[in-house]
């Protein structure tokens, strides 16, 4: 049985830190969860637990897991008919194009509503720290010393915040045994269920193990100020979403066509995201590992030994990690810095033009919000 060794530090020369987390010396598998499936006996037996076949970290704390709760009965079902199979492809495809566009539409709304609300808060600002002055100091004030805390966050820990929060309430939801059958039908990503596209994006948010979810979340809680400092909250949270979606896709395609089926979860294939991007805009920033700092290499080597990494083990057919999920998560970053900022992001220009047209002269059943009436 392998056992966790800890997580590895990554140091981007100058003040921005890259991280990532390893396991015995090899590249961070900050690691979509595969989970595998004995084989089934002839006669079924009622209660029949069946084994995850997930990373190694995961495998280590199985004995804590079960004494916590009851490992849940994956149900897995393979498609019938092989070239009518690849049909169930479309919907997820749809879905993937959809919530892609949906993931940008809103960012570059959410971008237009916070330029147009800053000038206000500035003033609300101003007016709280006048306040402030008057009134008397309370010691020991709880809300004052969280938003303490909370100001002195950078931009990207602060973006990123939500999405740990929510991988912590869904972990949280995998402990409920009367919840656990929902969960894996809309929480575990597999393209022999019944339900394709939303557990698509829920997944990503899903994390059966607390060292998988700990090590998921670390990783993007270090990559995040670099991450969003370069691409800025909104369209970081529109690539990262849809990173999810995307690399949960490839999954799919990669299962259907090898037929090796079965459910995975994590926050992976996303993270992979966002780490290929930053390596992809910052190829020559030096990398360190904290605990041989005297060895340096370059992000563009470090990517380019993942994508080895997640090549190797989907074509030889490792089942440690989902590891089509990894490949198109990082392709996706790749893709997306090179090519889908130009694409998407630039050219958003006609659609906050038709919702500053609507937000001025006011939609269906508004008025107006600054002066439209005749």
């Amino acid at each position: 049985m392998a056992f966790w060794s800890g997580s590895l530090l990554f140091r981007l020369a100058g003040d921005n830190v890259l991280r990532s987390s390893g396991r015995c010396g090899r590249w961070p598998h900050s690691l979509q969860q595969r989970c595998g499936f004995r084989k089934a006996s002839k006669k079924p037996e009622p209660k029949k637990v069946l084994e995850e076949e997930a990373s190694p970290h995961v495998e280590s704390s199985e004995a804590a897991l079960n004494r916590q709760t009851t490992t849940p009965q994956w149900n897995q079902r393979a498609p019938s008919g092989s070239p009518r199979a690849l049909s169930r492809l479309i919907r997820p495809f749809v879905f993937t194009i959809g919530f892609t566009g949906c993931s940008f539409g809103s960012a570059a709304i959410w971008q237009y509503e916070s330029l147009k609300s800053r000038v206000q808060s500035y003033f609300d600002d101003m007016r709280a720290d006048w306040l402030d002055k008057l009134r008397p100091q309370k010691r020991g004030d709880i809300r004052k010393e969280i938003n303490q805390w909370w100001n002195k966050l950078t931009e990207g820990q602060k973006t990123v915040s939500g999405i740990i929060a929510a991988n912590v309430i869904v972990f949280c939801c995998w402990r409920v045994p009367s919840l656990q059958r929902f969960m894996i039908k809309y929480f575990t990503a597999n393209p022999a269920s019944k339900t394709l596209c939303s557990p698509m994006l829920l997944s990503t948010f899903s994390h059966f193990s607390f060292l998988h979810m700990a090590a998921n979340m670390y990783v993007l809680w270090s990559f995040s100020t670099s991450a969003v400092t370069m691409l800025g909250r909104e369209q970081f949270m529109a690539v990262y979403l849809s990173a999810g979606v995307v690399s949960t896709f490839v999954s799919y395609v990669s299962k259907m066509v090898t037929g090796r089926f079965g459910p995975s979860l994590g926050a992976s294939g996303a993270i992979m995201t966002v780490l290929a991007a930053v390596c992809t805009k910052m190829p020559e920033a030096k990398l360190a590992i904290i605990f041989l700092p005297m060895f340096t290499f370059s992000a563009a080597n470090a990517l380019k030994a993942i994508v080895a990494m997640d090549t190797a083990g989907l074509v030889l057919g490792w089942k440690f990690f989902d590891h089509a999920a990894h490949l198109g998560g990082a392709m996706f970053g790749i893709w997306y810095v090179l090519f889908g900022h130009e694409l998407m992001w630039k050219n958003r220009e006609p659609f906050v033009k038709f919702w500053h047209n609507l937000r001025t002269r006011g939609g269906p059943g508004r008025g107006g919000d600054q002066g439209g009436s005749a």
